[in-house]
């Protein structure tokens, strides 16, 4: 299992590393590689000729959000199918490869050069080092599955988010909330809310916890802004745990007595162990911050360079596969099945959104868009379906055309720090990205693997549309209030 693993990860960072020195003799610059476009976003490629794409080149990424969201529940035989993450792959090399010949038809080589090699290939490797180290992290115990409790479980979560990434956070917590609540038969809504709080929505406070913000971070926007957006999270948060646990304590006491008892017998106070894998998670926290062109220059110039958090990243998933006990992982569960279903359905994700990217981008001044409450719900709305660090920079290029000068050069999203005007639209965009990522399986992708860890642990989740149900009556409420309340 491992080896397949590490093989994968060598293989794109090779792969990547060949790929960065061919863009920059095409005459393209290297771009500073991460997994939210830090230097350049979808447009800043080569110069190379290119044709306006027409709106039918999004229907290979409308037919994968189909996919995901109807085979499962089509048939008992689609779901039997869409099991298997190889016939994910299947479909998602399948669409992903008429994508890739529109796009070569129509001239946008460097941005299929640019989504492969330095957004996919950076994500799932930090993705995957967040994934397999968490994994080597063992909390014991059993504690009583009671709306306490579990509500505690979703704010420790929410908190550690923020500093260890909404991917840490998720995949350290997830299976000693489901073993806590294994003795219960009303689990799914707990997952979900997981979903909003630890995967989502408590990464807000620092450019670690999500990619937007670590985008903006690395465009000059300064380490400390983000925790000013305390008061939206605050807002959000304390309004989710309240609901659930009004929510949790309904579905506690439809619990049978046999099951409660169950759960009283069965409690064990909490131990850890692996505890060596804390220092490797702040390895990968420490190469995210700081193995850029902010503090490494010469990254922007050299290739090799380029992709040195991502050989840092695979040596410390190296470090903790050999000092870490085989039965820790063992105790976990823990499989490849979540990162391979991410990796596998992303890839053909990340290639068909290009064109709606692209057109999103060529054509975003249309949408009329000028107000900070429809910042906030463009870039929210556009965030559920598509990645939200491209969708970020996205509107921060289109706020930035609204606000600066006439004559003066276009503001970073740096030069909007110290503008009240600018950074209240930079607070709105940032909270939409992070926050509305949490209105789909697809809007983050530590939603996907949560989900598949559940389904791992015999939590039956809900399908797509059954996750949206749950977003649409629970986080829809309460964003239109934090609308009111920061963005009007």
């Amino acid at each position: 299992m491992f080896k397949k693993l590490l093989t994968l990860i060598v293989f794109l960072v090779c792969i990547g590393v060949l790929s960065s020195a061919i863009y920059a003799q095409d005459g393209a610059p290297v771009p500073t590689q991460s997994t939210t476009q830090e230097e350049t976003g979808h447009s800043s490629h080569g110069e190379s000729a290119r044709a306006e794409l027409p709106y039918w080149t999004v229907l290979p990424f409308v037919a994968i959000l189909l996919s995901i969201a109807i085979l499962p529940i089509a048939s008992h035989k689609t779901e039997h199918w869409w099991e298997n993450n190889n016939n994910k792959l299947i479909l998602a090399a399948g669409l992903g490869s008429i994508s890739f010949v529109v796009l070569l038809v129509f001239g946008y080589s460097h941005e299929i050069i640019h989504t492969v090699f330095f957004d996919y290939i950076p994500f799932i490797i930090l993705l995957g080092s967040l994934f397999y180290i968490s994994g080597g992290i063992v909390i014991k115990g059993d504690i009583q599955a009671t709306p306490l409790n579990n509500s505690l479980f979703l704010f420790i979560g929410a908190s550690l988010a923020s500093f260890i990434g909404t991917t840490g956070a998720s995949m350290l917590l997830i299976r000693p909330l489901l073993k806590t609540n294994s003795e219960r038969k009303h689990v799914v809504h707990t997952v979900v809310f997981f979903i909003f709080l630890v995967s989502n929505i408590g990464g807000s406070l620092t450019p670690l916890g999500d990619p937007p913000l670590f985008l903006g971070y690395l465009k000059g926007v300064p380490f400390t802004w983000t925790f000013g957006l305390f008061p939206e999270m605050l807002v959000a948060g304390s309004i989710l745990l309240v609901v659930y646990f009004i929510w949790d304590t309904i579905a506690y006491k439809k619990e049978t007595k046999a099951d409660i008892a169950k759960d009283i017998k069965m409690a064990t106070p909490f131990s850890i162990g692996g505890q060596v894998n804390f220092v490797w998670l702040l390895g990968v926290i420490l190469a995210v911050a700081f193995l850029n062109s902010n503090y490494i220059p010469q990254i922007k110039a050299n290739p090799i360079l380029g992709f040195s958090r991502e050989i840092v990243l695979v040596l410390l998933i190296l470090a903790s596969k050999f000092t870490s006990k085989a039965e820790f992982r063992k105790f976990n569960n823990f499989t490849l099945h979540p990162i391979q279903e991410v990796a596998y359905l992303f890839i053909g994700i990340f290639i068909t959104m290009i064109p709606a990217l692209v057109l999103l981008e060529t054509h975003g001044k249309e949408l009329g868009i000028t107000e900070t409450y429809q910042f906030y719900w463009a870039t929210g709305i556009f965030s559920s379906v598509l990645d939200n660090a491209p969708t970020y920079l996205t509107f921060g290029s289109l706020a930035s055309g609204i606000l600066t000068p006439v004559g003066s050069d276009p503001w970073t999203l740096g030069q909007f720090i110290g503008n009240a005007r600018a950074e209240e639209i930079l607070k709105a965009i940032s909270v939409g990205a992070v926050f509305m990522g949490a209105n789909t399986y697809i809007g983050n992708a530590p939603n996907f693997m949560v989900k598949s860890v559940a389904e791992e642990n015999k939590v039956k989740m809900p399908s797509f549309g059954g996750y949206l149900a749950y977003s649409m009556g629970v986080l829809i409420p309460v964003f239109i209030l934090i609308t009111f309340i920061f963005f009007v």
